[in-house]
């Protein structure tokens, strides 16, 4: 029994319930996004600036573990012009229905992804970027508050945002950051949005791409162990604020979080994937696929990690909001209304 909790988003987006996986770059590969999506939730890969045929390999094995609708994330304001017009087209030619797209708002870019057939749902961090996003063409919005782990676009929390981005749009709202448990996704509706968008909780699941040693730090993590800096920034447009739990590597910066230019980072490679040179520095994240100095990677995580406790399955996590919801609604009074 779905009930209150199945909303408007949820028939736009083919799921059951309304709790939206972060497409998480490296994190987000298939074994999490069919998880969630199996659980009835609306899974989502992050497939930020990776190549094609990476793409085309995760689509088909997230429809080899599930019958269930996903989507894809992807980065148009991050990404090279060239491999983004590839992108799209693979998405097409896969049959992607929704596409997430963060960062800066670009309307060409929503407006190609409409002409070939797809739904953009557009994450923000301000009411001027959702109002934009809506001009757009943008047929949902995420609206992500300043606690959110990993790129952060916003400056102001989602108690403020959420209520202030449904009041400026008529489009289904989702909010994001610091969104965890069923208690977040009742205080989410309250605001006026339809569901949440969860990344840091699935961070942690057991389907998760992230190396183990991220899952760890996430779990053993309180709220206030949070750095947010624009430090971690090669590979990503100066400015680009991240995020991340405390580290030493954090330590190392004393007070100066803000103003680092990727082009006079020095590159210290400190990690290896497949061959590849990850940086000090650099918004990678520990990945099962790499070797290295892990812990001085970006542990990207949102200030929700206070709320996550142990590793285990995307299903169990899914439940466990479903659970705690509806024990509010149940306790509120706020009634089954069927769907």
């Amino acid at each position: 029994m779905r009930g209150v909790l199945h909303q408007p988003i949820c028939d736009i987006l083919g799921c059951d319930y309304p709790v939206l996986q972060a497409g998480m770059g490296g994190v987000a590969r298939a074994e999490l996004a069919a998880a969630v999506s199996n659980a009835g939730g609306f899974g989502c890969l992050g497939m930020v600036r990776e190549p094609c045929d990476l793409i085309r390999r995760e689509i088909a094995e997230v429809r080899h573990r599930t019958d269930r609708a996903f989507g894809v994330n992807l980065i148009p304001a991050a990404t090279d012009p060239d491999l983004f017009t590839e992108q799209l087209k693979t998405c097409k030619d896969e049959g992607i229905e929704t596409l997430v797209f963060f960062w800066d708002v670009m309307p060409e870019a929503v407006a190609r992804a409409n002409d070939l057939g797809m739904q953009v749902i557009y994450q923000v961090g301000s009411v001027g970027q959702a109002r934009a996003a809506d001009a757009a063409g943008a047929g949902a919005i995420i609206a992500q508050g300043v606690e959110a782990g990993g790129h952060v676009h916003g400056t102001i929390s989602s108690l403020v945002l959420v209520p202030q981005v449904a009041a400026a749009t008529d489009l289904p709202v989702i909010a994001s950051g610091g969104f965890a448990t069923g208690r977040s996704l009742i205080a989410a509706m309250a605001l006026g949005a339809q569901g949440i968008h969860c990344g840091t909780a699935f961070l942690a699941a057991t389907e998760s791409f992230a190396h183990d040693l991220h899952k760890q730090r996430v779990v053993q993590a309180a709220s206030d162990q949070t750095v947010h800096t624009d430090a971690f920034v090669i590979n990503w447009p100066k400015g680009a604020v991240v995020r991340v739990l405390r580290s030493a590597v954090t330590d190392s910066l004393g007070g100066r979080l803000f103003g680092h230019d990727p082009d006079k980072i020095p590159r210290h490679r400190i990690a290896d994937e497949d061959g590849k040179p990850i940086y000090r520095w650099s918004t990678d994240s520990p990945l099962r696929s790499m070797q290295g100095d892990l812990d001085q990677l970006a542990l990207f995580a949102g200030q929700c990690a206070g709320s996550v406790h142990s590793i285990r399955p995307a299903k169990e996590i899914l439940q466990s909001i479903l659970d705690e919801a509806h024990a509010c609604i149940e306790r509120n009074g706020m009634g089954t209304k069927q769907s």
